[in-house]
């Protein structure tokens, strides 16, 4: 097993003149430099995300869901990523419909690996999206990392593609830190069996 984890930075927001992919790329270049991550930025303006899902979900279609074409390159990042780093804006108190779309297609994807989060906003930072992803991906089975980063007023508290206060890199490296911790441990996890989801053999009664 390759001892660096596969780390997915998703640029979540769409909207013209997006502050998003300042934020992701320097997260990603703090997990680089923080080592044990082969990164993969995933920017999800260039993916067309198709808002009619089909009419069974991909947790009970399984291999059979019906995924578009034009989905299957992110589908296959998402599968081969250990871990993830979201980075999202707030729109009003939640985050972007890009974002929704991106998740509800997918479900495996996302099972028993660790995410992390980046916001930005206003005064409170993007905090109120990233309660609202929190919600969703524990649904989806996935573990949130407790440390996350948030950016209130970023159109002040960022100059020349990095934050202003210089002890922000510190509180990187200990989310990439815990990111790291998880990635690994859950890899190995899945990697020596199954993750019981309701329903499967592994909590079926003895």
């Amino acid at each position: 097993m390759n001892e660096n984890t596969t780390l997915a930075v998703i640029i979540g927001s769409v909207r013209e003149g997006r502050f998003g992919p300042v934020v992701g790329d320097w997260i990603a270049d703090r997990a680089r430099e923080h080592g044990g991550f082969d990164v993969d930025v995933v920017d999800l303006a260039g993916v067309d995300l198709p808002l009619t899902l089909p009419a069974v979900s991909p947790k009970v279609a399984g291999d059979d869901y019906p995924l578009p074409d034009g989905l299957r390159p992110i589908s296959a990042r998402l599968a081969a990523a250990d871990a993830f780093v979201i980075v999202t804006p707030e729109y009003n108190h939640s985050y972007p419909a890009s974002l929704k779309a991106l998740i509800d297609w997918h479900f495996t994807q996302w099972t028993a690996k660790p995410v992390a989060f980046v916001s930005y906003g206003g005064a409170a930072g993007g905090r109120h999206a990233v309660l609202h992803l929190e919600n969703v991906l524990t649904e989806l089975h996935a573990v949130t990392i407790h440390d996350g980063l948030s950016f209130p007023n970023y159109f002040t508290s960022w100059q020349d593609g990095r934050p202003n206060d210089p002890a922000t890199a510190r509180y990187a490296d200990q989310l990439l830190t815990q990111l790291s911790w998880w990635s690994t441990a859950l890899r190995r996890a899945r990697s020596t069996a199954p993750y019981p989801m309701p329903g499967s053999p592994a909590l079926a009664p003895a």
